[in-house]
């Protein structure tokens, strides 16, 4: 059962999503995203599409399986996905509730995504289910801070914009360890609040929390 609240929320949000995010943005984080992206290979799945503003870091020749919860954003995306020089499949799906087999996927890619799913640990697990033994998790996101006071300033901000789309305070990474995979890298993209992380479903199920934290603080240009 897709989440009806959540699918409302951003579908109403579908209309302006490009001009809140695909300005200073999207140019910001592209160079990150495309050296994320550019590991792709393999049966690849891609969470959540939105309108398709992440496409302009996909490497070419992919064959993408995309899912999103809210098909105004897929319809959004199909311009954006007809211009890309590989194959993109987009279905309308929530992250709780795959229709996926189970192993199925080489690899998942996120993007600005787990700060709005609302049982993002329930989702993270159902990501691992569907990755083959040894499968890949990389993802771009936005997440709480452990400083003083950006930290607290945070969660207020989650008061207002949990309303209309994200949460500004989530703890992405102990998320991930929770979920059952094993954690390879963290990179510190923007203080520490944008990351990079790197996990694996190993293959034999054993959880390892050991972290490697790479604190690379980007020279950012808007």
């Amino acid at each position: 059962m897709v989440d009806l609240h959540t699918q409302r929320k951003w579908d109403k949000a579908a209309s302006a999503f490009d001009l809140m995010s695909g300005m200073g943005a999207e140019r910001r984080w592209l160079p990150h995203k495309q050296k994320l992206f550019g590991n792709m290979q393999g049966k690849v799945l891609f969470l959540a599409l939105g309108t398709g503003l992440d496409i302009a870091a996909f490497p070419p020749g992919q064959d993408i399986t995309a899912i999103d919860i809210s098909p105004e954003m897929i319809k959004r995306a199909r311009a954006r996905m007809d211009d890309y020089s590989g194959s993109i499949t987009a279905e309308v799906m929530d992250v709780h509730e795959l229709r996926f087999e189970d192993g199925q996927f080489d690899q998942i890619y996120t993007s600005c995504t787990f700060c709005s799913v609302p049982r993002p640990v329930a989702g993270l697990t159902a990501l691992k289910r569907v990755l083959k033994p040894g499968g890949e998790l990389f993802m771009f996101e936005h997440t709480g801070s452990k400083y003083f006071p950006l930290n607290l300033s945070m969660k207020f901000m989650s008061i207002i914009t949990e309303k209309l789309g994200p949460s500004m305070d989530r703890h992405t990474v102990d998320n991930v360890k929770q979920a059952g995979f094993h954690i390879v890298e963290v990179e510190h993209v923007f203080l520490d609040v944008v990351k990079i992380i790197k996990a694996r479903k190993d293959s034999n199920n054993v959880v390892d929390m050991t972290e490697s934290i790479s604190n690379t603080h980007s020279a950012l240009t808007t």
